[in-house]
């Protein structure tokens, strides 16, 4: 099993983590564990809690990760639920987060998972392959325009309408089961001229993965709970591949480091807000050319860090 890969900005995140060799770390995207690794080597007396929702990269971890037993906690489910993951292993707060967002290179490069558009198997993308919703559930049971909204608000594709009408049209016929026939639809939905400097079925795979695994509400509920997890001086490390997922995350950190929102016509503060983090980070840090050389994915990458105040 080949659960590894190059981990993006690894010392822009190692630097941003100012890990403490006796400190509690999250790797809430472990994946293939490039990240998990370097962190564990700056570990003495510390933990790293290493999650993922995929079974297969927890099992590859282990073996991965192995040398560093004593210091590692893995668990298989799904960072957003990170504080009563905490609850169930009777820890009450954290020194640093890491978030490598979206899909990784694996389940990219398995064809039977179905993500990616390059191999034809199974319509599944679930990153948890023993619950919820596939995206075949998705391509022949959506209505229409629920169907198009998807593909529109979460691929950003401009030909979504016309996309999921004629899937829809597909599916009358008998139900489409593969990532080729997926495919075809899509290709035969958009004009040539679109499919140039693009695979067609780049926007729509990835709107459907977001949406069969909650990507973007899972981002949401972290945001929203992560602070109460956090000892003063910890550090948020978020990369982020696409503009839906830094979204997400730039508003929820730049909300969590203001100050006062009283109107300025109050002559004093009555919200008594105070910032609840420091951006680190004013403008995300992206790829050296160094690292665009040798690693292709770093291409779209985009980091944030913030420190606990």
């Amino acid at each position: 099993m080949n659960f590894t890969h190059i981990p993006v900005l690894l010392n822009e995140c190692l630097s941003g983590l100012c890990i403490k060799p006796d400190g509690i770390y999250v790797d809430g995207t472990a994946g293939g564990g490039g990240h998990s690794f370097e962190i564990a080597k700056q570990l003495k007396n510390g933990k790293l809690i290493c999650i993922d929702r995929d079974s297969e990269a927890i099992a590859a971890l282990k073996q991965r990760l192995s040398e560093f037993d004593d210091k590692i906690i893995f668990v298989q489910d799904n960072y957003k639920n990170l504080p009563d993951i905490l609850d169930r292993l009777e820890i009450q707060k954290i020194d640093g987060i890491l978030l490598d967002l979206g899909v990784s290179s694996h389940q990219l490069d398995t064809a039977t998972r179905g993500f990616s558009y390059r191999f034809d198997a199974p319509l599944d993308m679930r990153m948890n392959v023993n619950k919820g919703q596939t995206a075949a559930d998705i391509v022949n049971e959506y209505p229409l325009q629920k169907l198009a909204n998807v593909i529109s608000e979460y691929g950003e594709e401009k030909y979504a309408y016309s996309i999921a009408k004629n899937i829809v049209k597909k599916r009358e016929e008998q139900k489409i089961k593969t990532t080729f026939e997926l495919t075809e639809i899509i290709k035969s939905s958009m004009p040539f001229s679109a499919m140039k400097n693009r695979h067609p079925s780049k926007k729509t795979f990835q709107a459907l993965r977001i949406e069969v695994n909650g990507e973007l509400s899972a981002i949401s509920t972290l945001m929203e709970n992560i602070v109460s997890v956090l000892n003063k001086d910890a550090r948020i490390v978020i990369i982020s591949f696409h503009s839906l997922e830094d979204r997400i995350v730039k508003i929820a950190l730049n909300e969590l480091a203001k100050g006062c929102i009283c109107s300025k016509e109050l002559p004093v503060c009555i919200c008594h807000n105070t910032p609840k983090i420091e951006l680190i980070t004013k403008k995300p840090i992206t790829a050296s050319e160094e690292e665009l050389s040798t690693n292709k994915r770093s291409s779209s990458a985009k980091l944030r860090i913030a420190k606990k105040l």
